[in-house]
């Protein structure tokens, strides 16, 4: 140990770490942003693990590296990740570059606060909170609620089923689970794999999707329950002039999961949970009262202390990224990205019936999901039967393996019920542009015309 380095009068120069974040940024700019999102480039150079790893050299040693390096490490961590911003990047319900989310993501990272109490995190808990507000109003709750904004989509869907259980079996936390009646969640297959079923006796809790994140998602039947929505879509709540079934069920649903990091392109994770309920039953549910934090003789309005709302206490400023974002475009541009992207989805089923290699999962999809099947040249003749299914099933996962390896697209398969394997591709960067989504279905032909 070198004394003279641990000595408290010995403070770091400060210069040194403003030159090394200053470099780090060009190449954030130009390897991330600006190569992330040229269509020329590709999305991704694929290189198998054991590979990376050499490539990476993820050795961690005792003494540090020279800052030229470190930013090599840089340039390499870029270069070898997938670039999700690309313009054919479609495998994801998440896709392309928002600007002032992205530079509200810096901010927060470099202010590096935790949100739990308003004395650490003035500024981002009046923003969380205003979000919220104008959230809650969005979807007609006149009266307001609560809320908070969460690590992800199934974070909020473990907090709606915290919630409904707590408010059936409030002594929950003293009984524990076999002293309190056995509780059945309802749900459908078609739902986020982190709702899974139970059984038991008592009916508490249902789950519907606002947005589908395979093909479609039935309606429930509304009985003695707390309903819960996972994963609206800014459309729905915006611009509906006709009260839809799904805004009928928005409007009474208990509480609301919604994903600002895809349609509306927040940067990950961007998650807002919405409760109905004003009684403070997200605090009581989750509540530890940590006396360190939160101390009820505290000099300000202690209810703008939300960390004993949140099963993790301290979570990041995740709001402000989407505050800033709507702050610069506005409500009206917001439900305008969203038009765009399902108009991008009509063109990409067109494009499908165009070529005849080509056939629809659903003739209309209900959302902003196209899923297809591609049928190579081989099979077009075969009649509909175990055979062809059997073959059919193959040609995907071998078509995303050349995908992958030649870095040019990125689109997901999947299988569902008896299905076999189809495409599924989601539309969501303003990138795209209508030769790109030629270039995609060409590009499956050309992968998988020998198949």
């Amino acid at each position: 140990m070198n004394p003279d380095k641990c000595s408290p009068d010995t403070a770091e120069d400060m210069e040194p770490a403003e030159s090394f974040i200053q470099q780090a940024m060009e190449i954030i700019i130009q390897e991330a942003v600006k190569k992330g999102t040229n269509v020329k480039e590709k999305v991704c150079e694929w290189r198998p693990p054991e590979q990376l790893k050499e490539l990476l050299d993820l050795e961690l040693k005792d003494t540090g590296e020279p800052e030229s390096k470190i930013l090599q490490r840089c340039r390499d961590a870029i270069r070898y990740s997938v670039k999700t911003s690309h313009p054919r990047f479609f495998n994801q319900l998440f896709a392309g570059m928002e600007p002032h989310s992205m530079v509200a993501s810096f901010i927060t990272e470099a202010i590096k606060t935790s949100l739990y109490t308003y004395e650490v995190a003035p500024v981002f808990t009046l923003m969380e909170d205003a979000v919220l507000k104008t959230m809650m109003e969005l979807i007609g709750w006149k009266d307001g609620g609560d809320g908070l904004f969460n690590p992800g989509g199934s974070m909020s869907n473990m907090y709606a089923v915290n919630l409904a259980r707590y408010y059936y079996c409030p002594d929950f936390k003293e009984t524990g689970i076999y002293g309190s009646p056995r509780l059945v969640m309802l749900t459908s297959q078609e739902l986020f794999k982190k709702i899974v079923d139970l059984i038991g006796n008592y009916f508490y809790f249902t789950s519907i999707r606002g947005f589908p994140t395979c093909i479609t998602e039935p309606s429930p039947n509304n009985y003695n329950f707390l309903l819960h929505n996972h994963d609206m879509n800014f459309k729905l709540v915006v611009a509906i002039n006709v009260l839809t079934v799904s805004l009928l069920y928005l409007i009474r649903a208990n509480s609301v999961a919604w994903n600002l990091h895809k349609m509306l392109m927040a940067t990950l994770q961007c998650s807002a949970f919405l409760v109905r309920d004003k009684s403070c039953l997200l605090q009581r549910c989750h509540c530890a009262g940590a006396s360190y934090l939160f101390q009820q003789d505290k000099f300000y309005d202690v209810s703008y202390d939300t960390g004993d709302k949140s099963v993790q206490c301290s979570r990041k400023p995740d709001a402000f990224k989407f505050w800033l974002m709507w702050k610069a475009v506005g409500t009206r541009e917001l439900e305008n990205r969203v038009d765009r992207r399902l108009v991008w989805d009509d063109l990409c089923l067109f494009s499908c019936f165009k070529y005849s290699l080509f056939l629809n999962v659903l003739l209309q999809p209900e959302f902003a999901n196209v899923c297809f099947w591609y049928i190579p040249p081989s099979l077009r003749n075969l009649p509909d039967g175990p055979e062809l299914r059997k073959k059919l099933h193959a040609v995907a996962p071998v078509v995303k393996e050349r995908m992958m390896k030649s870095g040019t697209m990125m689109i997901g398969y999947q299988k569902h019920g008896d299905k076999p394997n189809f495409f599924r591709m989601v539309v969501i960067s303003p990138q795209v542009k209508r030769q790109d989504l030629d270039f995609v279905l060409e590009e499956i032909h050309r992968l998988g015309k020998d198949l």
